[in-house]
């Protein structure tokens, strides 16, 4: 039986084939993974021995990332807001980036009672981070894709959150059926903004992998946020706030959009210095 050290070396020596990946990371998470380990067992138990079993588990995991396939979709997991969240295929993997929006939406609240559309919300990140922070806020949270709803109603649940509603829906439709125009502070969306020239050039964990209707809305990248823009005002109160995540180089077009019926016009960047989310308040 090989030791924990062991098999992590190899596997470490195995996903350098990986281009811009993370070796030594990878091979630790999926070891952990395939061996049950938390992080602590990992690094106080170099010498342990593993089962034949634990090694096959772990050379299929290595395989299949070698395979290109994500490795959120390996752990069945993804953490976003130091939080852990349930991703399976099919469901769009949650990024850093959108981090931006429940920095900024924490910022403007009141921290009293709010309502708070997520529009697109995916494995349910945004919404149920947001409902943690503001746990007296009411939020609704959309999504076009069933698998992507039963994956949020997941995340809700194991973080113990019930102020969110789940509704599936396009857009603005799920919100006509609330009856919720003129009546929320935020509106949130991290929406597709990848073009179809983007997408040919993604690399292969996404786009062979990743649903490519959360992520491409068409030709340019830029037709959902345009009519995200168009319909938001008439569901925001008077001084609610629409904040929403952009690609890169999309800030110009996008707050091109933002006619006199919006005030407090900011763009965000991420940690990486690029504009990731555009906020503005309805005047």
């Amino acid at each position: 039986m090989k030791t924990v050290q062991e098999l992590f070396l190899q596997g470490k020596t195995r996903l350098r084939r990986l281009p811009q990946a993370d070796p030594a990371l990878e091979a630790k998470i999926l070891l952990g993974k395939a061996a049950s380990l938390t992080e602590g067992e990992f690094f106080a138990s170099p010498g342990r021995p593993l089962s034949r079993a634990t090694e096959d588990r772990f050379w299929k995991l290595i395989d299949k990332r070698l395979e290109r396939r994500p490795l959120a979709y390996l752990t069945g997991e993804k953490e976003f807001w130091s939080l852990p969240f349930a991703v399976f295929p099919g469901v769009f993997i949650p990024r850093p980036e959108t981090e931006v929006i429940v920095e900024r939406v924490k910022a403007l609240s009141s921290g009293q009672k709010e309502n708070i559309v997520d529009i697109g919300t995916g494995s349910g990140s945004l919404a149920v981070s947001l409902a943690k922070e503001l746990p007296l806020a009411h939020i609704v949270a959309t999504d076009i894709s069933r698998r992507a709803l039963r994956a949020a109603i997941l995340n809700a649940s194991r973080h113990n959150v019930l102020s969110v509603t789940f509704v599936q829906g396009s857009l603005f439709a799920p919100l006509k059926a609330l009856s919720l125009k003129g009546r929320l502070h935020f509106l949130v969306s991290n929406p597709p903004y990848v073009s179809e020239k983007e997408w040919r050039f993604c690399q292969p964990e996404i786009r062979r992998h990743e649903p490519k209707k959360a992520l491409v809305p068409g030709k340019t990248g830029m037709e959902f946020i345009r009519r995200l823009i168009q319909g938001a005002a008439e569901y925001l109160r008077l001084s609610g706030y629409l904040l929403f995540e952009i690609g890169e180089g999309q800030a110009d077009q996008a707050l091109s959009w933002l006619d006199r019926r919006w005030e407090n016009i900011k763009v965000t960047n991420d940690l990486a210095g690029t504009p990731r989310v555009v906020e503005c308040r309805r005047a």
